[in-house]
């Protein structure tokens, strides 16, 4: 029995598919449009999807206490089994940094942060 109102089906292209990236807000800042990056599905093992951002939304949202911007890319290869609604890990090429920054950036704007909370204006 099905009631009125009811979705019976979903209608989505098996080519062409929309890939939407979460990006911590204190990551954004380092992508841009046309950045690549990869998409890993753990129910595709072994395979890589280059994709291409295409969209930078100003959309954020909270998830498990953190604040994430919503960027749609585009995949440049695809498979007939992917399937509308697979998550998985996408990746985006943001540049290079030594070592010492990737490790240590974090700290130091939360540092930064809180000194400015207390500077005295």
């Amino acid at each position: 029995p099905v009631e009125r109102g009811q979705t019976l089906f979903e209608v989505a292209p098996l080519r062409g598919y929309r890939v939407i990236v979460q990006v911590d807000e204190r990551d954004i800042g380092f992508v841009a449009v046309d950045q690549k990056g990869e998409l890993a599905l753990p129910s595709i093992p072994g395979t890589v999807f280059p994709l291409t951002v295409t969209r930078i939304t100003p959309i954020s949202t909270a998830k498990e206490g953190r604040n994430y911007f919503r960027v749609e890319a585009e995949l440049q290869k695809t498979s007939e089994r992917l399937r509308p609604g697979m998550e998985g890990v996408g990746k985006i090429k943001a540049g290079k940094a030594r070592l010492i920054w990737i490790w240590t950036h974090d700290v130091f704007e939360w540092l930064t942060l809180k000194l400015w909370k207390w500077w005295p204006w």
